[in-house]
């Protein structure tokens, strides 16, 4: 898109296309995403995350809703999927607003690489061939669902020629064809009568947002990123705010201090999340997260995608399904989110919520502007763990000055509660061990895991580079 006269944002919405058949576990039209896209004059953020559905129902039907639990080799996590479990989705009406206006290729141009992927098929890489493992027991529930990424023989191959046809026909024919077959085709199969939850007023009310960016100022640099009523923004620039108070530039990078600090500082936003109410973190909320970092101080199935132009223009897009509930409008090839089935953005736990609210998200789409010029653009898929991973990049670029490279492959850490979980490849010799003074029951993986996230950025010090995370299979393409 870019050598074809496009800007980044025309980058990233080809990029959302095509990753809805080549990266179909982690996220597709049916999903929901955040986009913080712009210039250094003008950042705004496009929420297209879901919105709880049930708007016109005088009682909740019997739910199509089940347990599953995803094994990612190391750690487990319980996720629900049916029907009952599929929130209203906005991907696909995020990408279409963000191209409108900000975009300015046309959409024939901007569809072509979604569509020959989808025709064609993929073979997945290893990495994507590992997820597809993971949710086995989510995308083999229906054979339509199964279709998109098993072939005949049942290897795994990604192809859709549906969605292919589907996106050519929207590319000509507008936004009439997402509120009318496509929508007209949610109601059949999440209604209320198949157990789903799904209304003709849902639909009718969905809109993605513009908002503006939670910011943060740091020295030289402007911190840009996802405001509420999503809470990962909030929790990463409060890790950035307490970060102020721990010495990291004058720590030897990854040692056992400055792990024990940064730990400390994971600590302390999980304290937070937990003493708030969804995306509110009060005064009090930072109180506890303060306690917990002083206290701990010794002397989370998303994608994400960044883009950054030779004119300055950023975008920076995470998107999910979450693991997908097992079901897909078939004659779209269109597979359903399980947003509703999410512990982590269902704290108070499943159906509480009431409908037409906005669902909270750990997604933070990122920018930061150093004396004012885009210098860094970043976010990372990973469910709870997102507040992590971008955390410890910001703080390994920002308060270290490590390169963008080298703060992305840097081994990560996570800190729920009571239990820390580490990643041992590349720590130095003797910061396990201090870590686990604090942390008696902490987790070991051996080498970097896709549990960790998937942090993809770029950046510009003089010139344009990027960093893709090997966890996710994270890869860089550079033009001109």
């Amino acid at each position: 898109m870019l050598r074809e006269g496009g800007n980044a944002v025309d980058a990233i919405c080809a990029a959302a296309l095509t990753a809805f058949v080549a990266e179909a576990p982690l996220c597709g039209p049916g999903g929901a995403g955040v986009l913080l896209a712009g210039t250094a004059e003008r950042v705004q953020v496009l929420d297209a995350f879901s919105v709880v559905p049930g708007l016109g129902l005088r009682e909740r039907p019997p739910l199509d809703f089940h347990e599953v639990t995803v094994d990612f080799g190391g750690a487990q996590q319980v996720f629900h999927v049916g029907r009952g479990a599929i929130a209203v989705p906005g991907t696909l009406l995020g990408l279409w607003e963000a191209h409108a206006r900000l975009g300015r290729l046309p959409r024939t141009v901007m569809v072509q690489p979604a569509v020959a992927v989808g025709r064609q098929g993929c073979d997945p890489s290893p990495k994507m061939r590992g997820i597809v493992e993971i949710i086995r027991p989510i995308i083999g529930r229906s054979p339509a669902t199964a279709a998109l990424f098993f072939d005949e023989r049942g290897a795994v191959r990604l192809s859709n020629p549906r969605l292919a046809d589907f996106l050519e026909a929207l590319a000509v024919e507008g936004e009439a064809l997402l509120h009318g077959p496509l929508a007209q085709a949610l109601l059949r199969e999440c209604g209320p009568d198949r157990g789903g939850l799904l209304t003709p007023e849902d639909l009718a009310r969905y809109a993605p947002t513009w908002r503006e960016p939670l910011r943060l100022e740091r020295g030289n640099d402007v911190v840009l990123t996802n405001p509420p009523p999503s809470v990962g923004g909030s929790l990463v620039t409060l890790g950035l705010r307490l970060s102020a108070e721990a010495p990291l530039r004058e720590l030897p990078w990854l040692g056992p201090r400055y792990a024990l600090e940064v730990a400390a500082l994971l600590s302390g936003i999980d304290r937070a999340k937990a003493h708030g109410r969804g995306e509110a973190l009060d005064d009090d909320a930072i109180a506890v997260a303060r306690q917990a970092h002083a206290q701990r101080r010794t002397l989370g199935s998303t994608t994400h995608m960044s883009a950054l132009d030779g004119e300055g223009m950023m975008a920076s897009l995470t998107m999910t399904t979450g693991e997908g509930c097992g079901h897909t409008l078939e004659e779209f090839g269109i597979h359903l989110n399980n947003l509703l089935g999410e512990e982590d953005i269902n704290p108070q736990g499943f159906h509480v919520q009431p409908p037409g609210t906005w669902m909270s998200t750990m997604m933070a789409p990122t920018a930061v502007l150093h004396r004012g010029r885009p210098s860094l653009v970043l976010g990372t898929g990973g469910s709870n763990r997102i507040r992590s991973a971008l955390l410890q990049t910001l703080l390994h670029v920002l308060a270290s000055g490590r390169s963008l490279e080298e703060a992305v492959v840097a081994p990560r850490m996570h800190v729920e509660g009571e239990r820390l979980w580490l990643e041992r490849q590349g720590l130095p010799e003797g910061t396990e061990d201090a870590l686990r003074s604090v942390w008696p029951g902490l987790v070991g993986f051996d080498e970097r895991n896709m549990y960790f996230g998937g942090v993809h950025a770029v950046g510009s010090d003089g010139g344009l580079h990027g960093a893709g995370d090997p966890r996710r299979g994270g890869s860089v393409r550079q033009v001109g």
